[in-house]
Order: C-alpha cells, then structure tokens, then sequence
C-alpha cells in the first residue's frame, strides 16, 4: 500500500474521531466489537484486519473496557493526548445521553412484556454479530506467527474455558496468553534467524 493511501486512511482530525466513534457507539447494541471491527477495518480502513487483531489483543489485555481502551490507543497514535479523549467522548457522550433517554421513557414500561421481548430480541442480534465478527478476524489466523494449527487449539481453549466452563477471565488471559506470548516470540525468532541465515548464504553466493 502506498504512503499516499495510508495518509488518506488516517482519520483527518479530532472531530473526526468524535463523530466516528460516537456513531460505532450508537451502533452498539450488546456491545460494539462487531460494529468497531466494521467500520474501522472494512469500511473507514483505518487499520488491516490483522493490526485491528493486535490493537484489540492489546486492549483485552490491558485494564478496563477493550473498546475503551482501544479508542484511546487509536485517538493517541494519530493526535496525542487531545485525540485520545476526543474519541473517548464520542464513545461514550452519545450512548450516556440515550441511556439516560431510555430510562426516563422506559421506567413505567419495563416489566412490560412487548419490553421484554425487545430486549431479548436485540441480545440475539447481538449474539450473532459477535459471532459473525469472530469467523471474520478468524481468516488473520494463518499468518499468526504461531502458524495456523496452533493458533486454533489456542482459541478453542480460550472459547471452552470462558465461555463454557466460565473462570476467569483475567485468569485465562494470563495463563494462556503468557504461553502464546512465548511461543510466538519463539516462532518470531526462529524465523529471523533463518532470515539471517538466508541472507548471509546469499551473500556469500554473490
């Protein structure tokens, strides 16, 4: 990709940040990872799939929201400080004001059952993006570093130990991500060394 393209993909100022990350938030029903992924990868091209991968791997790690964190982490990268918080504003002044909103209007309704049967709809909804922004960031896992008949197991294990035998999240994380950590760094250096051999035997070959 050409520099030129890669400035045309940036997001051009901090009103730009605000408003795009106050639409994704509006968009979030059940949580914005599908959307986030949407807009930022497919549709603005901030950033490839595989560096939404890494950012988002970087923002589950680290304390507090993910898509917090990774709003602060892409508003700071291009605008410092000043960018960070104008996209942690958009992320949450729009959602605040329309929560607030739904709680006036909704409080005398919210055992009703037509209430209910929204909610519970939108949860589905929400369910399958997830689902579907999964399968997607799922097709980055042949070039993961780690190669692609490890990476799976890894994913798998992460999806039964959350979300069927329900420990701890932050558990998992340091326990499985340490161990992906090091074999990924393992792999990395495996591959810069031949890399290193390769070139050396070439030069010697010319």
């Amino acid at each position: 990709m050409s520099s030129e393209v890669q400035e045309s993909r940036h997001p051009q100022s901090k009103t730009e940040l605000f408003m795009v990350f106050t639409f994704l938030a509006l968009q979030g029903f059940g949580g914005v990872l599908a959307v986030v992924q949407h807009e930022l990868v497919e549709r603005r091209k901030w950033m490839t799939k595989a560096q939404f991968v890494e950012e988002w791997s970087v923002a589950q790690v680290m304390p507090g929201p993910n898509v917090v964190n990774l709003c602060l982490m892409i508003g700071g990268k291009y605008f410092g400080i000043a960018g960070a918080l104008a996209a942690v504003c958009g992320l949450i002044c729009g959602p605040l004001v329309l929560v607030l909103g739904l709680a006036i209007l909704f409080g005398g309704v919210a055992d009703n059952a037509v209430s209910e049967g929204a909610l519970k709809g939108m949860g589905a909804v929400a369910a399958g993006l997830v689902i579907a922004t999964g399968l997607k960031l799922g097709t980055t896992l042949p070039k993961n570093p780690m190669g692609l008949w490890t990476a799976i197991p890894f994913a798998v294990i992460s999806f039964a130990c959350v979300g069927i035998f329900r420990w701890p999240l932050p558990w998992v994380l340091l326990g499985l991500g340490s161990l992906a950590c090091f074999i990924t760094y393992r792999a990395l250096k495996q591959l810069q060394s031949d890399l290193d051999a390769k070139t050396q035997t070439d030069q010697e070959a010319s």
